[in-house]
């Protein structure tokens, strides 16, 4: 009895794989969960969910859920997505400052990935939070707000008790950890508590007066998850794809694997054979033709025809029958065509006026959006006579379509907090990087004429050259050269890091990187300090040669000035603190910035590193102490060190650690800097720095992620540069 209950068990397995090999779903599968759907290749049970891959597997557990990796599923997809539900994050005090509860969340996602179309926000007073993934090199991010009172702030989320910023597809796995700067002491009567959590854009509106207290009692938010089979695109895949019949194959948008789409006139589950497949659209009976009517309107396989009884003759302008003409009535005929060309001609006066009309109201939002993006700004400022010089090149809309092909998800390269960058094809056909500004308000606005302005000044090879700029769109657009090879800080830490990068690569790098600054300093025609130096805003080339990239945080410094008292903008772990206390922007503040770049090319280690010890998270602190005591082979990158080059990358140490010098007065000049570095490449020269080291600063407060600004109560996310994304299957760079 027991072998005959086994051979029947056999027997299921085998009918249940051949029906699934067939894309025919099990007639005992699970269909519905509560009030969600389930469809191949999703399932509950084996045999009802694509076996080449256990992360299809999903539960609908004794409460009617429907539960995937611990997250209630609300949405399933064919378009290769997942909507789930996602507990926030949460850390709480009472009002002496002393911890009442917290709860990080972590969550692993199998095969699936989080989509692009996710927010990462943090909500609280004195807040900052963090995200850690493993997407693009173990991505972390995060944003932090401050606020010392209530402010109305309803639907807006950039400040004044909420932050947010964007994530990337792909990640497989994430970590929430929101903190307090104070432990909410000075606002705990209007917020006891700092919220972290991730929102599928859209679908989270802050309300300060509600959420800052109790965020609304709100436990969960809609996550997006994006899904498909196996590893391989659709290319690859041959025949082994699980695409049936009328469907097609679609490579997925995270950049791996593949989904299945119904054709053009079919609709079902793509990947089902059976009646729940994709089957033909009647067209005549769901308005789907353009038939004058359902009578002459017949339905063919994935399309339809309009057609006409016998003595009948289709209008091929109106898809209508109109019975056919006979010899005695010719005269009657030629009235009729008379009236109805007579008729006809009305419409087409109508339709030209409407025409013009169209044309005019188009070009009034042209012009429209040309003066919101800042066209009289860049007029008045190009009337200046420190900016006489400049030659500004304006594409038009038409050409920023066509370049990009009517900006195809394909060609993205990159995308950031303040805007999203394609890759162009111009008409002669060379390629471009296409920067799609995200703008909210005039701030932003001034900082995007600010870049045009600034890099429009700019004639140096180490400094991505800007073509020009479209401003007739509903927001902004800069055209770069292309860079191709990625950021500098892909090469040390992200997606294409590895061991080629030399120290004579690397020495090069920061003597162009040096050079650079030195001649924004010194010998721009308006002297410019960047502001946001750092190895995510250096570019490089397939020669590995530096561009200097972003220059949206910058501003030009007038001859009789020696610095600024601008609102704090820059990137956490390369912000100068001198400029972070004081608000006193000189040029010393891109010393820093740079001296910190140096030590990462020095080490192959991150400006801000959570995993190292207290003291030590940030880099300076951590270079600075190993210097002083010797350890200095400690921190170095094993990879490019030798014999032959101890001695250089000593002398780049010293020059990196009195560049970061707590007081901007002990700093070097860039030009100095530039000299040295130069030196060491050419002469390798003797020249020592004086080994009186001060203590490096205290950087507790500045641990974060990228800020905007820091003047008064608010903060958000910092502006982000052009980068690349080398996961997306486009060639990378600008």
């Amino acid at each position: 009895m027991n072998m005959v209950h086994g051979l029947f068990l056999v027997a299921i397995f085998t009918l249940a794989y051949a029906q699934l090999v067939k894309g025919q779903s099990m007639p005992s599968c699970q269909t519905k969960c509560g009030n969600v759907s389930i469809e191949f290749p999703f399932g509950t049970s084996p045999g009802c969910y694509y076996a080449g891959d256990p992360s299809f597997n999903i539960t609908c557990d004794p409460s009617n859920k429907l539960i995937f990796g611990g997250n209630e599923v609300i949405n399933i997809s064919h378009s290769g997505e997942l909507r789930v539900l996602n507990t926030r994050s949460y850390v709480c005090y009472d009002r002496q400052g002393n911890e009442t509860g917290r709860v990080n969340r972590w969550s692993s996602l199998g095969n699936l990935t989080f989509s692009d179309k996710n927010r990462f926000i943090a909500v609280g007073c004195n807040t900052y939070a963090f995200l850690n993934t493993d997407g693009v090199g173990n991505y972390s991010t995060g944003c932090m707000s401050l606020c010392t009172s209530p402010r109305e702030t309803n639907g807006s989320c950039t400040g004044g008790g909420c932050c947010q910023t964007s994530l990337p597809r792909g990640s497989h796995y994430f970590m929430v950890s929101p903190r307090s700067f104070s432990n909410h002491t000075s606002v705990y009567s209007f917020n006891p508590c700092s919220y972290a959590f991730l929102v599928e854009d859209g679908k989270y509106n802050f309300r300060s007066s509600e959420d800052l207290m109790n965020l609304r009692n709100i436990e969960r938010f809609p996550v997006v998850l994006d899904w498909s089979i196996g590893q391989d695109s659709c290319e690859y895949v041959g025949s082994g794809k699980i695409c049936r019949g009328n469907s097609i194959c679609s490579n997925s948008v995270r950049g791996t694997g593949y989904i299945c789409k119904c054709k053009e006139g079919f609709d079902g589950n793509p990947y089902l054979s059976d009646e729940n497949g994709c089957q033909d659209i009647n067209e005549c009976t769901t308005s789907r033709h353009n038939c004058s009517g359902s009578s002459n309107c017949e339905n063919t396989v994935g399309h339809f025809l309009c057609k006409c009884p016998p003595g009948y003759n289709l209008n091929a302008t109106n898809n209508s029958c109109m019975r056919k003409g006979r010899p005695e009535y010719y005269g009657w005929t030629q009235i009729f065509l008379g009236t109805t060309i007579g008729f006809l001609a009305i419409p087409l006066v109508i339709s030209c006026v409407q025409r013009k009309i169209k044309h005019r109201r188009n070009t009034e939002l042209r012009r429209h959006f040309f003066e919101q993006n800042g066209g009289g700004m860049l007029r008045q400022r190009l009337s200046g006579a420190e900016t006489s010089h400049v030659d500004v090149k304006i594409f038009t809309e038409e050409g920023m379509k066509e370049a990009t092909n009517g900006y195809e998800e394909s060609r993205i390269l990159g995308q950031g907090g303040q805007g999203t960058v394609y890759k162009g094809i111009l008409p002669d056909n060379s390629v471009v990087a296409i920067k799609k500004a995200r703008l909210g308000d005039n701030s932003q606005v001034e900082q995007f004429i600010n870049e045009v302005l600034v890099l429009s000044q700019i004639n140096h090879r180490n400094v991505v050259k800007l073509l020009g700029c479209c401003l007739e769109t509903e927001v902004p657009l800069l055209v770069y050269e292309f860079i191709n090879s990625g950021t500098l800080f892909d090469h040390l830490h992200g997606s294409i890091s590895n061991s080629s990068l030399t120290w004579e690569h690397r020495l090069r790098i920061a003597v162009e990187i040096a050079g650079t600054l030195a001649y924004l300093h010194s010998s721009a025609s308006i002297p410019i300090i960047h502001r946001d130096i750092k190895t995510a805003n250096i570019l490089l080339d397939e020669n590995l040669t530096a561009k200097v990239a972003d220059f949206g945080a910058s501003r030009l410094i007038p001859m009789d000035k020696e610095q600024l008292t601008t609102m704090v903008q820059g990137t956490l772990g390369y912000l100068d603190p001198e400029y972070y206390n004081t608000g006193l922007l000189n040029e010393k503040s891109d010393v820093y910035s740079f001296g910190v770049v140096l030590m990462e090319l020095l080490t192959g280690q991150k400006a801000l590193c959570f995993e190292r010890p207290q003291h030590s998270k940030h880099l300076v602190s951590y270079f600075a102490s190993a210097t002083k005591e010797n350890r200095l082979h400690d921190v170095i990158d094993g990879q490019m060190m030798n014999e032959n080059n101890y001695r250089e990358i000593q002398e780049a140490a010293r020059v990196a650690v009195r560049c970061t010098r707590v007081t901007g007065e002990e700093r070097p000049k860039m030009k100095e800097v530039a000299a040295q570095l130069e030196g060491l490449s050419v002469t390798k020269t003797k020249h020592q720095w004086s080994d009186d080291y001060p203590e490096p600063m205290e950087m507790e407060h500045l641990l974060g992620l990228e800020i905007l600004s820091a003047q008064g109560e608010t903060s958000s996310t910092g502006y982000d540069s052009i980068k690349n994304i080398t996961r997306i299957h486009v060639e990378s760079g600008r």
